[in-house]
């Protein structure tokens, strides 16, 4: 028990200090973990570590893809439904269809079966590995919606063929109507379960007297739940979890208060960063443990047939993102698209950010070591080291090569968007005006008698007439925002200095100074980072 501790204290350790080197050297975080604990499972002397499948599917998928859902826009999500549905769903099956006829035609005694479990295994791109990622490059929120919405929904459908062709082998038997069907009910009766323990998590949140602990901590175990829920019904725990966090998110401002949200936000940004290391660092570190057991095949053969592979996954999602734009393009004629000329430069970045991560290892480490007649289960091992080699080259290769492809592809968001920083302008000065108005109505006496509520109404006209100047300032000069960001900055920093020799005053509570303390970091995370 104490080693097993020490280990996990080690790895947080660890996590924590290659991600500030990480950050130092300016690559993304998933990929610099993956190359670490590659290195250091090299290292002379430093203990196997296996990967245990039901760890990395209870414990670390249900919170790592409730945060993506949660943070996931339901209106962008809705607007790119129909390419979303297309990736997660029609590119799995090709790229599986694919994987399974070059596999069992290249390697001696794959079978179609075969094929189809590794393609199940290594089809989906990673929602942790995508949003870990893509946080790192310049790209329009339409292709980064699309990508986040697709890595959410695709485990759903890559399990589903995996599980299929899992049984076709133990079984021996295979029926495709059979298949087909339980595929649909797999996937839609895991999003309903999901909605329905999302409704009871609703309720709770609504009507019982949480508080804010409370609502944080149920926050936490819904995923479980959700999971847990799904999978005792056979159906799609993955799907279960993005639906119901998905509507959970959408209702956070009915279900949590301000304090809920503020809290929650900074918990789940640790346990993601957490959960997210030690998976990443995990499968760098598991390499040994595929290498020591390849069993028949020699190194060189297991290379040659896993860039085979990685090449097949990495132009099928090429073609097929491509081949997408022209249908989307052509059947724009005849139903209503979010995007009638998709061109193909977004395709061409859509069809590179096919990074595959945690869920394809769990997958293959998933497979049981033997058939229900006792024999061992063909080619385990060679599945296991084309699983971490696609993951390898994908995610290092294609992570790091991304940026270049977005700066030589040059890709423009073709939807007129306002900037960022204007929405926020425009949305406080909406806010302010209906405040302002509201207070105007209802409390105009209170306004006249009242010192405090005249301040009140003194500063909301003018909070206004500042956010006016500084629309103005965004849509004609950013020079004056940037003097004005850096000024407000130097103010915070000279307020935090007097708040520090404050907290020495034995007249000055604690809990106040941290109040004080607290929306200054508000404050400065408005100028630092205007949109989460």
């Amino acid at each position: 028990m104490h080693q097993t501790l020490l280990l996990c204290l080690s790895l947080m350790l660890a996590v924590s200090l290659l991600v500030m080197a990480g950050q130092r050297l300016r690559i993304p975080v998933p990929i610099f973990l993956v190359l670490s604990g590659l290195a250091v499972s090299l290292v002379p002397g430093i203990p196997l570590v296996e990967v245990n499948p039901d760890l990395i599917f209870l414990i670390f998928l249900p919170p790592l893809l409730h945060e993506a859902a949660w943070f996931m826009s339901w209106k962008e999500f809705w607007r790119w439904r129909r390419i979303i549905v297309v990736l997660a769903f029609g590119l799995v099956i090709f790229t599986s269809v694919a994987v399974a006829y070059v596999s069992s035609a290249v390697i001696p005694g794959f079978t179609l079966a075969l094929g189809f479990l590794l393609g199940g295994i290594i089809s989906p791109p990673d929602a942790v590995a995508a949003t870990s990622v893509l946080k790192n490059v310049n790209l329009p929120k339409g292709a980064i919606s699309i990508l986040e919405g697709e890595s959410l929904v695709n485990d759903a459908s890559s399990l589903v063929v995996f599980r299929f062709a899992l049984a076709a082998i133990l079984s021996g038997s295979f029926v495709w109507q059979e298949a087909s069907v339980d595929f649909v009910m797999v996937t839609v009766m895991g999003v309903v379960v999901g909605l329905a323990v999302a409704c009871v998590f609703y309720a709770i949140h609504r009507w019982l007297p949480t508080s804010t602990r409370i609502s944080i901590l149920l926050t936490f175990m819904a995923p479980y739940i959700m999971y847990m829920t799904a999978e005792e019904f056979d159906v799609s725990g993955v799907m279960a979890v993005v639906s119901g966090g998905l509507f959970l998110s959408n209702q956070s401002h009915v279900i949590l208060n301000h304090s809920s949200r503020i809290q929650g936000v900074g918990m789940w940004a640790t346990v993601v960063f957490a959960l997210n290391g030690l998976v990443f660092i995990l499968i760098g570190l598991e390499l040994p443990v595929i290498i020591n057991s390849l069993g028949d095949y020699s190194k060189t053969e297991a290379i040659v047939y896993a860039l085979l592979i990685t090449a097949v996954v990495i132009v099928t999602r090429m073609v097929f993102t491509i081949s997408s734009a022209y249908f989307t393009q052509f059947i724009g004629k005849y139903i209503t698209v979010a995007q009638r000329r998709p061109g193909w430069r977004g395709p061409i970045i859509l069809g590179w950010a096919g990074m595959r991560g945690v869920v394809s290892l769990a997958s293959a480490l998933s497979i049981p070591l033997t058939l229900q007649n006792g024999t061992p289960f063909p080619h385990r091992n060679l599945i296991l080291f084309i699983t971490f080699v696609v993951i390898l080259v994908t995610l290092v290769f294609q992570g790091l090569t991304l940026p270049l492809v977005i700066r030589w592809v040059d890709y423009k968001d073709p939807d007129e968007r306002i900037p960022d920083d204007e929405q926020e302008a425009l949305i406080q000065l909406k806010l302010l005006k209906v405040a302002l108005t509201h207070l105007q109505e209802n409390y105009a006496t209170e306004s006249g008698n009242n010192e405090l509520v005249k301040n009140l109404k003194d500063r909301l006209e003018s909070d206004m007439h500042q956010t006016k100047q500084h629309l103005h300032c965004l849509e004609s000069d950013d020079e004056n925002v940037t003097e004005y960001n850096q000024i407000i900055a130097d103010i915070i920093a000279v307020k935090r200095t007097e708040l520090q020799r404050l907290r020495g005053k034995q007249e000055f509570d604690d809990d106040l100074i941290r109040k004080e303390e607290a929306r200054m970091d508000l404050e400065e995370e408005k100028i630092n980072h205007p949109i989460h």
